[in-house]
């Protein structure tokens, strides 16, 4: 049986996956939007996102794990109904805060609310969550039940700065490698458009052009590759 990748605080990492059986998992635009929601929603709060695309029945993320997260409830007054306990903050660098409406699950199994001060996030339980809250808005909106994504959710970590930027340039140029469109500047659910933008983003986008060493050299290093054979020898998905 293959090993699952642990995802461990502060390293990079390509997550992704695919509808069980291929199914889809996007049908409108509305689709999309909730996912990414989600995600800011779930996964921001414990990873960075430097880069994404959400395909019609896949998905692609590349993730740095935040480093020295913990949780630190605002209020651990007992007599608090767990389930409607809300809003708390993350002591983080800096400070932010948080809906951690993602642990609601989880506390109807911790007696003592304050048992998860000072505790840091588990980033699996924490895609984890993501999935299933997607799962649960898909199936009722469309009618079906049971799972909608494949497990365990597939990762790989990322570990020299080339590996790095070829799953850039890889999520980036997934629509064009599945022959959806002949440029990444033509697909709308992908970072690739708000990396050259100036709007505001949650994105890491500075960093992320830095490693391409500037904005030019970064739609250079998208457009010059080929997507099946430069790209195939990197990724299987």
């Amino acid at each position: 049986m293959e090993q699952t990748e642990p995802i461990i605080s502060a390293n990079y990492y390509h997550i992704y996956n695919r509808g069980i059986n291929s199914c889809n998992l996007f049908e409108t635009d509305e689709d999309y939007n909730h996912f990414l929601s989600l995600h800011a929603k779930y996964i921001d709060p414990i990873a960075d996102t430097y880069a994404y695309v959400l395909m019609k029945n896949h998905f692609h993320l590349l993730v740095q794990i935040k480093d020295d997260i913990i949780y630190k409830l605002t209020n651990t007054d007992k007599s608090i109904d767990p389930v409607a306990f809300e809003i708390n903050k993350w002591e983080t660098k800096p400070d932010s805060v948080a809906d951690l409406s993602a642990l609601k699950d989880e506390r109807k199994n911790i007696a003592d609310l304050s048992a998860l001060n000072g505790k840091k996030p588990n980033p699996t339980r924490h895609f984890s969550h993501l999935f299933n809250a997607y799962a649960k808005y898909y199936n009722k909106r469309y009618n079906r039940h049971g799972a909608l994504f494949e497990r365990p959710f597939k990762r790989k970590l990322i570990d020299s700065k080339e590996y790095l930027k070829q799953a850039i340039i890889y999520i980036h140029n997934n629509p064009i490698h599945h022959g959806f469109c002949t440029s990444s500047i033509e697909y709308p659910w992908s970072s690739y458009l708000t990396s050259l933008s100036n709007d505001p983003t949650r994105l890491k986008r500075n960093e992320l052009i830095a490693w391409f060493d500037d904005t030019e050299n970064f739609k250079q290093c998208h457009q010059s590759v080929n997507h099946n054979e430069d790209i195939g020898k990197w990724f299987d998905e």
